[in-house]
């Protein structure tokens, strides 16, 4: 069959949905000297985990002028370090029309910074009700999300991946293998490999193994390198939860 029967018959792409795991740089300000400089120390720390990965920019936190934030500078560094910037979170109008400028997409913001002002200035209650309150429907429960399963060895270079729910694996993973969920990653034998639980931002997510000896570990793009967990259970059961914006490592074994 020809290209031009083919193309009569089969499209020429189709649009599905993909669970694509994230990493945000959250932005305070922004100095370009400082931003490469700091750039340049967390890619000494983790290159494997910074090498082609796709970023986007959040302004949920920005707290300096407007005037200062150049997107254009800010990729430029970036793509220097084989870092790909192509979209930004949060901001106000100005920042997300510069964002536009820049070619960059426009995602929405988490609403941090929105519940922060409610929960500090929650509106006055009101002295009598008009009318007798309307009972609201129960949410329909969303069905469990089974546990993604693997029974084999994860081998240097593989990826796993649980888009929406838990990963187990009943086996190694190995150095150079990498593994992924949106909710917790258990890995029964040792982690020697890069381990990246709640992908989509779920900060509740944790990462347990029988013998951590990881070259990294992320939650909700929170996370620490082999160095760093060499500080305790290193080569041990553990269990990796996140604390104030911090991975909290217990070692499971003590009593």
């Amino acid at each position: 069959m020809t290209e031009t029967a083919l193309s009569g018959v089969v499209p020429c792409f189709q649009i599905k949905s993909a669970h694509v795991p994230l990493t945000a740089i959250e932005l305070n300000f922004f100095d370009a000297g400082l931003f490469e400089e700091t750039l340049r120390d967390k890619i000494r720390q983790a290159p494997g985990f910074f090498r082609d990965i796709p970023m986007v920019i959040s302004l949920e936190k920005y707290q300096a002028p407007t005037a200062e934030l150049d997107f254009f500078q800010l990729i430029g560094i970036c793509r220097r370090h084989n870092i790909h910037v192509f979209g930004v979170r949060g901001g106000d109008e100005d920042q997300r029309r510069m964002a536009r400028n820049a070619s960059l997409s426009l995602l929405p913001g988490t609403g941090r910074s929105e519940k922060t002002a409610q929960e500090s200035h929650p509106p006055a209650e009101p002295s009598a009700p008009e009318s007798a309150p309307v009972e609201a429907a129960a949410p329909a429960e969303r069905p469990a999300v089974p546990a993604r399963i693997i029974n084999q060895p994860v081998r240097s270079g593989q990826q796993i991946y649980a888009p929406e729910g838990d990963l187990v694996i009943v086996a190694p993973v190995q150095p150079g293998a990498e593994v992924l969920a949106a909710g917790n990653i258990h890995v029964y034998g040792p982690l020697r490999g890069r381990a990246l639980a709640g992908v989509h931002g779920q900060e509740t997510a944790q990462v347990f193994c029988q013998s951590l000896e990881a070259e990294l570990v992320s939650i909700a793009g929170h996370y620490k390198i082999s160095e760093d967990l060499q500080d305790s259970a290193w080569k041990a059961p553990a269990q990796i939860r996140l604390m104030n914006d911090t991975l909290a490592i217990t070692r499971l074994d003590k009593t």
